[in-house]
């Protein structure tokens, strides 16, 4: 009886500090969490095994990549110190600009 008591209780204890950490190193914002939960309940999508064939194709995908990673600095900005945000948000959105900046010569190159 002991014994089950004790896996219990570090059953839980793992199960709790797994959420945590998970809390602490998730960055995805939670609509494009809930859209991720969507496409994967549909099953893998043909963009997973396709790759891009048009120019337009591959500007657009690029976009959106560079586009959620602005989301996920924001996201990770938010979870930092709120001393510390302003300049984080600035650094996340320079970076974002200079992405974008950048997607037609990243375009032209493949």
């Amino acid at each position: 009886m002991v014994h089950h008591r004790i896996v219990t209780g570090v059953m839980l204890a793992c199960a709790a500090l797994a959420a945590q950490a998970q809390e602490v190193t998730d960055t995805t914002p939670p609509q494009n969490a809930a859209l991720q939960r969507q496409e994967i309940a549909r099953g893998e999508p043909a963009r997973w095994t396709q790759g891009d064939v048009t120019t337009a194709d591959r500007a657009r995908t690029l976009r959106k990549e560079i586009g959620a990673a602005l989301a996920e600095a924001k996201q990770g900005c938010q979870k930092g110190p709120a001393s510390e945000r302003g300049a984080c948000m600035q650094e996340a959105q320079r970076i974002y600009q200079q992405d974008m900046a950048k997607v037609p010569q990243l375009v032209a190159a493949k």
